[in-house]
Order: C-alpha cells, then sequence, then structure tokens
C-alpha cells in the first residue's frame, strides 16, 4: 500500500460526498495501490456504506466530534508511508495520488506539502467576495513550486505551507503530531467555523525537522454550495478563522503580535468597528469580524 486517503466527514452533503468518492474512482494510480479511510464523525444518522466502485474504502467511526479527533483516528488506521487528507466536498484531479507519491520521491524532506484548490460554485459569487476565497480554502500560489526549509523551532508559519484540503503528510510527519502534546488547539466541531488543526499539524511537523512546500503540480475541486457566500457566513468563518489562526501560532510560539489583557479585547473591537467602517456593507463587517476573532486570540 503506497498512499492511504482520509476523509473526515460530518453529516455530509450527499452529493458532494458522490462528487468527491467519483474523484477517487478516477484515479490514475492503480486501486492496488492505495486506500481510502472515511472517518465517520459523530455523524447523525451515521454514513450508510457507498456504492459499489471503491473496493480499498474503509468507514471507520470516530464518536468525538471534532476534525482532530477525526484525523487523528484516521491516521491511527492507516496503513501507507504516504497520507493524503481530503474533505468530503473535494475532488481530487485524476493523477492527485500518482503526483504525490512522485514529487514525494523528487523531494525527500518534504513532510507537509499541498498544492492548488480552484472552486466550483454551486451559484454564480457576487463580485465582492472575491477579497474573502482565501478563507474558503481556495489558493493557488502560482506556477512553481515553493518550498520551506524546516526550522527547529520555527520563527515564522511557512506561507507556502499546505491547507488541509488535500494536504500531503508523509508518516513520519504525521507521527510527529500523533505524539506531540495535546495543545487544545480549537478545530472544526459540527457547527464552529474554527480551523487551527491545519496550523498545528504544519508546524509541529516544521519543528520536527521537516519541509513544508506547495507544488502547482497538485490540485483539486472544492466544491462550494451557495451558503458558504452569505455575508453571515463569510462574517462568522472569518472571526473563527483569525481566532484560530492566532491560537495556533501562539501556541507554537511562532505569533508576531503581543497578548493582550482580556479586559481591552471589547474596547478595541469597538473602535475597530470605526476604523473599518463596519456599517458600511458586507465586506467591511467581514472584516471588520476578522479583527474581531484576532483580538479574541490574543486575549491572555
Amino acid at each position: 500500500m503506497k498512499v492511504s486517503v482520509i476523509i473526515c466527514a460530518h453529516n455530509p452533503h450527499a452529493g458532494r460526498l458522490a462528487r468527491t468518492l467519483a474523484g477517487l474512482r478516477a484515479q490514475s494510480l492503480p486501486a492496488a495501490d492505495w486506500e481510502c479511510l472515511l472517518v465517520d464523525n459523530a455523524s447523525t444518522p451515521p454514513l450508510a456504506p457507498p456504492p459499489p466502485g471503491l473496493p480499498n474504502l474503509r468507514i471507520i467511526g470516530e464518536p468525538r466530534p471534532g476534525l482532530t479527533h477525526a484525523r487523528r483516528r484516521g491516521l491511527r488506521e492507516t496503513a501507507a508511508d504516504l497520507i493524503v487528507l481530503a474533505d468530503d466536498d473535494n475532488v481530487l484531479a485524476p493523477d492527485y495520488l500518482e503526483q504525490a507519491l512522485h514529487l514525494a520521491a523528487l523531494h525527500p524532506r518534504a513532510g507537509t506539502f499541498g498544492g492548488r484548490s480552484t472552486p466550483e460554485f454551486e451559484s454564480p459569487p457576487a463580485a465582492w467576495t472575491r477579497e474573502f476565497f482565501g478563507l474558503l480554502a481556495l489558493r493557488d500560489l502560482g506556477p512553481g513550486p515553493l518550498v520551506a526549509a524546516a526550522e527547529q523551532p520555527p520563527r515564522a508559519y511557512p506561507m507556502c505551507a499546505p491547507i488541509g484540503a488535500g494536504m500531503v503528510l508523509r508518516r513520519a510527519a504525521a507521527q510527529a503530531w500523533l505524539d506531540a502534546p495535546d495543545r487544545g488547539l480549537p478545530d472544526r466541531r459540527g457547527a464552529e467555523l474554527t480551523s487551527g488543526g491545519d496550523n498545528d499539524i504544519v508546524l509541529t511537523a516544521f519543528a520536527a525537522g521537516w519541509d513544508t512546500a506547495y507544488f502547482p503540480e497538485l490540485g483539486l475541486i472544492h466544491l462550494i454550495p451557495a451558503g458558504r457566500l452569505e455575508p453571515a457566513y463569510l462574517a462568522r468563518l472569518n472571526r473563527g478563522i483569525q481566532k484560530s489562526w492566532v491560537q495556533a501560532l501562539t501556541r507554537h510560539g511562532v505569533c508576531p503580535w503581543p497578548a493582550l489583557p482580556v479586559w481591552s479585547v471589547a474596547p478595541r473591537q469597538f473602535k475597530a468597528w470605526f476604523t473599518h467602517r463596519a456599517w458600511s456593507g458586507a465586506a467591511a463587517r467581514i472584516r471588520w469580524q476578522g479583527v474581531c476573532g484576532r483580538l479574541e486570540g490574543l486575549a491572555r
């Protein structure tokens, strides 16, 4: 077994999950060389067995809600030396697994890496939402590879590090994260819109001596439902992501902003309402919510 794919799902949308599994069925890597673990993370009702066509697919349960719990369970169940993390709304390019193996061989020090994540929108997005596409796990860092050499300890977050969607992990890098003390970082859990787990994985592997990288050869389609472009959702998302981002950087000692007294957060948020003219439109309110989240993440 050369590659293990882990898909963590909590009450997934049936149509988007079907697209994800169809993308796996279309992989160019021979089926005998890879496996897929679908982690049912406390879905209600439990996930039903998918249609036939993926003989190398296993469904395993993780009753504790939360993406970190689901990922840890999946990693402990995998058999391969190379692991791909995919969400239940990601459609991997047909050569994704084959490319991941090729790139791992070319870059033996890369412990975590990823590539492009391009959107497929359920409804055409309004022009003003483009500013916030990064919140939706969409990224394209250009046509060339980017590699950040490991630092022990890290001095800053490596900006070419992969997002969770499509992240590729070497077994040893994944094991470094599994063996690390629980930092109590927030991550996706049910309807909570936090995301510190991806950063925690990258920074733990980085500190353990593994490079991190972006390779444009890796590509996936991220299926974006219309509701994720609603202003209220984007505002909640920006607040949750910014708060958990700062907390992850702080726990790893690479946060560039000083800690703030708890009592000062609310006045600063009030001031930011005016600084960002949050009353002036949806984009301004979403920006303000991001500032509020960052301030909350810095509170001590």
